[in-house]
This record gives structure tokens, C-alpha cells and sequence, in this order.
């Protein structure tokens, strides 16, 4: 057996030939042999966007309320720990190769991915460490994804767009029915985008889930220094912002709290809880400004719809001198779509190649960005750290920089400044 958790990922990373294998039948095998039957009450959130956010904004309140939370996100930035929270800590190195050893004591010939045995993994530090209430990100889709051999006591999806489509189609109603797929009868379905697909109530009737959407059963509404949050339990008035930045977050909050209304009687939270929770919230590479001049913006945006919040969130922000954009993506995503929702927003581009299979070439993007006709110089670098010390370097103190495209992109950023997450 492994014996230091580098170790431990490393093996698993070479258990399947595939780093993304979609089905349930294996790993609930497992989940069957392990007998990980959580008693406390699981949210499971899925969408293409703001996954991260209302998850953050969920264990902050439920933390603040009193709760011995467990959270279990992905992909991580810097350490693998900080995929597996429990009472806001990251899992310690320790407890997280002996789950690996219980789980591949028990799969005996199964194969595991990376990603399905993490997700039994998680699940087994919860129980052994008796959290009171689970938060399960989904990693990709929803029906067929690993977390989802656990019953959500509430299922969200933030909203749906273009993203995966090799695995989850190529509509937005295809990939709403595989989001879709964490609904479970009689249990509330939260759905935080006021554009939803058809898919997401043909499949709540289907899975007799009970249907929660942003504009119709719950709502906000933002004044100039709070905002109001209206549900079927009720309103929360006079709220404080997020800690996270951006226009969207209001979004994600209403349908962090909307899932808290559709658990309040098994989880209570109390106002005060609330207001802590979204003023202590934190996430990293969610539209982060580091501290110091230049100000330099880390956002993990990698699909068309978040870079399009990016671009909003940059306009709303006091007038700078010149944007320097340091983008990096992986060569499986909408470059053109990422790099055309900041048309206007960037006066130079710092173009980097990212150091993964599924990274993109610097060229390949410089090549995209011309074909978008961007507008700014554009200048090619091997890899991130050296794209960001010329940005850094170039810039002048009331310049800025954005870092954003994957999240490689920010983890490199990151690892560069000496920063870590958690």
C-alpha cells in the first residue's frame, strides 16, 4: 500500500484507463461493501456554474449556525486536501490515506477513478468524524456522476449552460436532464438561474422532486448596502453581501439559502448565522483580488457563461488604467467562447500554454484570439508564472491584472505568489 498521500494520488491516478468513466453501477459496488449509509442530512450541488460558490456559502452558514459540517468540493488548487473540509479544516494528510486504504481494501477488483474513489473517501471521513450535515459538489453532470449513489436530502443546480458537451450532449436541454439527475422524490429541488430549461421540470415531475426556482418560489432583491431575500419559509431581510465578489453572488446566496429553507426543519439556521455566514464565506480564484498594486483579479472562468460574468464584474469595478490578461485554458474548452466574452474589457493579452494533457498551447491561443479579431497586443509565453511576471512587470500601479481561463491558470498564479488555499 501507498504510504504518503503524493503516493496515495498517484496510484490512483493510475487505477483507470479513463480519467472520466460515467456510471454509478461500480462505485455504488463499493458503497454497498463499505456500508457508508450517512445518517445525517446530504445537499448535493450540481450546474455549470457556481458550483463552488453556494457550496462555500452553505458550509459558512451551516458552520456559523453551530453544525459539524462536512464539505467535499473539487478540483482543488493547490492541495488535494482542500477537496475534503470537515468543521471548515481541511482533512489532514493521515486520515485521508487511511479512507484510501479502507476503500481499496474493499473494491478488491473494481475500478475506481481518481474522482469515484475521492468521493468514497470523502463520504468515509464524514462518518468516521460524525458531521451533522454533508455538502457533495457534483464533478461532472449529475446522473451519472459519483456522488450521486448518495440521496440528496436537497439537490441544487445553480443554472445550465454550454460546457462537457463530449459527455453530457450538445443542447442545453440534454446537459439540463444529466444536471437533473440528483433529484429524488419528495425532496426538494432548488434550480438558481430564472433561465431554466425545460429539461429541469420535465425531470422534477419525472423523479417527483419538488421544484424551487430563482424568481418564482424564492428571490432577492439588492438595495445599495444589503439586500432582501424572499422563500416559501419566509424572508430574510437587511443581508449583508457576500464576501465573494461579484453581481452573481447574489444568485448563488438566494440559492444557498433557498436550500437551507427546504432543510430547516432537520437544520435550523438561525439570522444571525446567516449574516456570519456570508460575511465569513471565502473561496478562492471566484473573481479573488489580491491584495497590493498592481491589483491582480483571479477568476477560475472557463466556459463562455463565466467569463461573461467575469467581463460584467470587471466593468463594474472603478476605472483602471490598462487590463493585462493572463489566459491559459485547457484545449477541450470554448477558447473562442471564453476569449470573445471579454471583447473590450483587455488591452493586453499575456498568453500562456498550461503543462497538462488537456492543456492548450500558447500559440494555439494566440491563434484564437486573432481569430476573434481581440483587440490589444498579444504576447506568447510557455507557461504561466513567466506570462504573469511579464504582466506584473509591464504594469504600471494603477493598471491591472486578470488571471483567468482554468482552474491551472489560478493554482499556477497562485503557487507563483506563495499563496495557498485554506
Amino acid at each position: 500500500m501507498p504510504e504518503t498521500l503524493a503516493a496515495w494520488l498517484h496510484y490512483l491516478e493510475s487505477l483507470h484507463p479513463k480519467t472520466i468513466a460515467l456510471g454509478l453501477e461500480r462505485v455504488a459496488q463499493v458503497r454497498q461493501r463499505l456500508q457508508l449509509n450517512p445518517a445525517f442530512p446530504v445537499i448535493i450541488v450540481g450546474g455549470t456554474n457556481g458550483k463552488g460558490s453556494v457550496c462555500a456559502m452553505l458550509e459558512s452558514m451551516l458552520h456559523a449556525a453551530g453544525y459539524r459540517v462536512g464539505c467535499y468540493t473539487s478540483p482543488h488548487l493547490i492541495d488535494y486536501n482542500e477537496r475534503v473540509r470537515i468543521a471548515k479544516q481541511q482533512a489532514g494528510d493521515a486520515e485521508l490515506c487511511a479512507s484510501f486504504e479502507t476503500i481499496e481494501r474493499a473494491r478488491g477488483d473494481i475500478a475506481l477513478t481518481y474522482f469515484e474513489f475521492g468521493t468514497l473517501a470523502a463520504m468515509q471521513c464524514f462518518i468516521e468524524h460524525g458531521v451533522e450535515v454533508a455538502i457533495l459538489e457534483v464533478g461532472l453532470g449529475g446522473r451519472l456522476d459519483a456522488v450521486n449513489i448518495f440521496d440528496a436530502d436537497c439537490a441544487v443546480v445553480t443554472g445550465v449552460d454550454m460546457d462537457h458537451m463530449d459527455y453530457l450532449g450538445d443542447t442545453r436541454e440534454k446537459i439540463a436532464y444529466e444536471k437533473a439527475g440528483i433529484f429524488r422524490p419528495g425532496k426538494v429541488a432548488v434550480y438558481g438561474d430564472p433561465d431554466m430549461p425545460q429539461a429541469i421540470a420535465d425531470e422534477a415531475r419525472r423523479s417527483g422532486a419538488e421544484l424551487w426556482r430563482l424568481g418564482e418560489q424564492f428571490g432577492f432583491a439588492g438595495g445599495e448596502r444589503q439586500w432582501d431575500y424572499r422563500g416559501l419559509q419566509g424572508a430574510r431581510h437587511s443581508l449583508p453581501y457576500p464576501a465573494l465578489r461579484g453581481a452573481y453572488q447574489l444568485n448563488n446566496a438566494s440559492t444557498a439559502l433557498a436550500a437551507l429553507d427546504a432543510l430547516q426543519d432537520k437544520l435550523p439556521v438561525s439570522m444571525d448565522a446567516v449574516r456570519r455566514g456570508l460575511v465569513e464565506v471565502a473561496l478562492a480564484g471566484r473573481f479573488q483580488v489580491l491584495p497590493g498594486r498592481p491589483q491582480i483579479i483571479l477568476d477560475v472562468a472557463h466556459n463562455p457563461q463565466a467569463a461573461r460574468a467575469l467581463a460584467q464584474n470587471l466593468a463594474a469595478m472603478p476605472p483602471a488604467g490598462k487590463t493585462f490578461a493572463v489566459f491559459a485554458m485547457l484545449k477541450d474548452k470554448d477558447m473562442a467562447g471564453v476569449a470573445g466574452a471579454l471583447k473590450g474589457q483587455v488591452d493586453a493579452w499575456c498568453v500562456a500554454g498550461i503543462d497538462a494533457p488537456r492543456g492548450a498551447a500558447a500559440a494555439e491561443l494566440a491563434q484564437v484570439l486573432q481569430a476573434e479579431r481581440m483587440a490589444g497586443e498579444v504576447l506568447v509565453f510557455d507557461g504561466v508564472a513567466e506570462a504573469l511576471l511579464h504582466a506584473c512587470n509591464a504594469a504600471a500601479e494603477n493598471d491591472r491584472i486578470v488571471a483567468f481561463g482554468s482552474f491551472y491558470t489560478v493554482a499556477d498564479v497562485m503557487r507563483s505568489r506563495g499563496l495557498r488555499n485554506g
